[in-house]
């Protein structure tokens, strides 16, 4: 997907988060908002993610967080690229929160952690058999995709 085409998709998708929040999905997952601080620039940036609960040994089953971890999947639909969001997180791990569609207007700070080795492995064959389009988006590019854990590390604050 060409650059600008991301953009205009992510920039509608946090239109319609603010409208439908839980009831919106991106391959039949359920949406968070992340928000992360720019590595470049030091400001807040936002983009509308798909998660899947995190139960520890994959990606879970259940369709709404209500644990305290959520995964997400850093595969900007599959370019030769890792997404800007990424970067974000690596530069600035503590300044990174979500806000889960069903649970609008609750923001909460987490804690970002890339998954590795087995416990990828692990994830992301979970990942792919519940949303199968991520498997897709891994044939079109040479790259690892990266797997994020967001685990919550403080209360929630309402905006």
């Amino acid at each position: 997907m060409p650059p600008w085409a991301l953009k205009l998709f992510h920039a509608m998708n946090m239109g319609m988060f603010r409208l439908a929040g839980g009831w919106m999905r991106i391959q039949g997952r359920p949406l968070l908002q992340l928000t992360t601080v720019g590595a470049k620039t030091g400001q807040r940036r936002h983009t509308t993610l798909g998660y899947f609960p995190d139960t520890g040994g994959g990606a879970g089953t259940a369709d709404a967080g209500k644990g305290d971890s959520w995964l997400i999947v850093a595969s900007a639909a599959g370019s030769a690229k890792h997404p800007a969001w990424y970067a974000n997180l690596a530069k600035n791990p503590d300044k990174v929160w979500v806000e889960l569609g069903p649970e609008r207007g609750r923001v909460r700070q987490v804690r970002p952690e890339s998954l590795k080795g087995k416990e990828r492995a692990r994830a992301w064959e979970e990942v792919v058999r519940l949303a199968p389009g991520y498997g897709k988006y891994a044939e079109q590019t040479d790259r690892v995709i990266p797997i994020v854990r967001l685990r919550a590390v403080d209360s929630d604050r309402r905006q």
